[in-house]
């Protein structure tokens, strides 16, 4: 799946193989060019934060949001695992076995792809935050319209972590979830 078809699957409410951790991530990107904008326009003088600085600070969130358009397809692929390994035959005991194994690693892939999108967004969204008061003040709408879609986008992927759990049962993989969880979560 590409990025077109996954956009053309988040807006479709008649499809339910892209969900809230697709959206979530490309609410960070979002985010991203919002900021980076922001920074841009806080060349012409010092703001608080050097205009070389807020150049690198866009750069940066070029890049940030170029990984998590991938990371929009990463997170629907992810979902596309867990279903497959839902769809594995169960009517012997092997097969059952084979597909339980499956679905708890899908449940790691599941996992993954949104922790990954949540610790971009967090630098997304921390970002912001160092930018506020420092910065553009003509630009503090966009600014702070930025670093909210960032904060929406972590604790988006962080829930999208949480709803994967339940298949994983490797436990050094749930404590890694669970400490970037805690990690990651933005009150």
């Amino acid at each position: 799946m590409d990025f077109k078809d996954v956009l053309d699957l988040i807006l479709d409410t008649d499809d339910v193989t892209v969900g809230g951790g697709s959206a979530s991530a490309l609410s960070g990107a979002s985010a991203c060019g919002l900021i980076g904008m922001v920074c841009k326009l806080s060349t012409k003088k010092d703001f608080g934060i050097e205009p070389e600085k807020q150049l690198e600070y866009a750069k940066e969130l070029e890049e940030l949001r170029d990984k998590l358009l991938s990371g929009v397809v990463d997170d629907a692929n992810a979902y596309g695992v867990i279903r497959d390994a839902y769809k594995l035959p169960k009517e012997t005991e092997e097969e059952k076995e084979a597909r339980r194994q499956a679905i708890a690693n899908a449940g790691v892939v599941g996992a993954t792809a949104p922790m990954e999108n949540a610790k971009l967004c967090r630098r997304v969204y921390d970002i912001g935050i160092e930018l506020e008061g420092k910065s553009n003040p003509n630009c503090l709408s966009d600014l702070v319209i930025g670093y909210e879609l960032a904060k929406i986008a972590v604790n988006g992927c962080l829930m999208n972590i949480e709803a994967n759990l339940p298949l994983v049962k490797d436990e050094t993989k749930i404590q890694e979830f669970n400490n970037a969880i805690k990690g990651l979560k933005i009150d």
